[in-house]
């Protein structure tokens, strides 16, 4: 969808959910917290890239990602660092091969996504995808989860090719082989399960820790190549289904927000545009429940950020005005794109100007 305003489009006091918004523009070297008239509060400046998003600690600190390679692939980053109101690093983890999604855990460690190539017996036993579409000299990549203690110590780690039942799960025909399952959402259940979401294969499941084995798994074709998998507070799970190589990807579908109650299954809340295709970003996005029981959803392709109640109605509408260089390399030039954003409560914020 096109729009011809930017900043906060639309604004419902009375029923949009009190606080701030933080994103960080993809492809370029900011983070920002706005307000809810779509004013920046507050911002960090980065010397390269921030990765796709970041996330505010309880104590207030920024958790992000730090990407060093400009126009690298994959979302590739070097690692997370936690970083104060001011941008000084107080925890910084590296690792070349760490991208999209990270977490602080309940016990304190932190647990993230990275790539690795699968040797080449795993990467025979992959099935669909595109024809001749591996990596070069037939190889495949995918991911592995890592949890590391604040001192750097690897914990607990998982590998698509020691741990994954791969033959099960088959690429969609028209993702590539190369980038085999593509993790692009990692998180903590409350009873201590890391929750995945991969895009290839439109899987969700929970892995349990102590045998690296999904404790819950779910596949939908019609997720269209989800993100933002996570549990919210009632237990239920929530995530973004973007549309993508679905029936629905024609000039009349959409995107959906899909809340998932865990114990059958059953989708018990959905948010999908009216008209469908008034609402729709095939790849990015989030999604976020609100103590008031609205949703925030970030529809990532075309920058928009907007609250829903249950019963669906707009209260907040925001379009990023944050566009990406035309003299960057691929399709991220000109773009206002967003991965993710967040509300966030003004207890959070330590700047006195919010």
């Amino acid at each position: 969808m096109l729009y011809g305003e930017f900043g906060v489009t639309l604004c419902d006091e009375k029923r949009a959910t009190p606080g701030y918004t933080l994103f960080s523009p993809l492809w370029q070297s900011a983070t920002y917290i706005i307000n809810m008239r779509g004013e920046v509060v507050h911002q960090w400046d980065w010397k390269g890239r921030p990765s796709a998003y970041g996330h505010l600690l309880p104590e207030g600190d920024l958790l992000w990602g730090e990407t060093d390679f400009p126009g690298q692939d994959k979302g590739v980053q070097t690692g997370i660092r936690r970083v104060d109101w001011e941008g000084n690093v107080l925890w910084a983890h590296y690792d070349p091969t760490q991208h999209h999604d990270f977490r602080r855990l309940a016990n304190g460690n932190f647990l993230y996504i990275g790539l690795e190539e699968i040797p080449a017996e795993a990467a025979k036993r992959v099935r669909g995808g595109l024809p001749d579409s591996e990596l070069e000299g037939g190889k495949i990549e995918s991911d592995y989860f890592r949890e590391v203690t604040p001192e750097g110590e690897t914990v607990w780690e998982w590998h698509t090719h020691t741990d994954l039942d791969i033959e099960k799960y088959v690429v969609c025909p028209l993702c590539p082989r190369g980038d085999y399952l593509h993790v692009n959402a990692i998180a903590e259940t409350k009873d201590g399960g890391i929750m995945i979401s991969c895009r290839h294969v439109n899987l969700i499941a929970v892995i349990d820790k102590k045998t690296n084995k999904f404790s819950w798994e779910h596949q939908d074709m019609d997720f269209g190549h989800q993100h933002d998998f996570h549990q919210l507070e009632n237990g239920n799970f929530l995530l973004f289904a973007n549309g993508a190589h679905t029936a629905r990807s024609g000039p009349t579908g959409g995107s959906q927000v899909i809340e998932i109650d865990p114990a059958t299954k059953d989708y018990v809340w959905t948010y999908k545009g009216d008209p469908p295709h008034t609402f729709n970003s095939r790849h990015i996005s989030g999604c976020q429940r609100l103590p008031s029981g609205n949703t925030l959803i970030c529809e990532g392709v075309c920058g928009r950020i907007f609250e829903v109640t249950p019963e669906g109605d707009i209260v907040w509408d925001y379009v990023s005005p944050y566009f990406a260089s035309a003299d960057l390399k691929g399709a991220g030039a000109k773009q206002n794109m967003v991965f993710r954003a967040l509300r966030i409560t003004p207890r959070l914020l330590k700047s006195p100007d919010a």
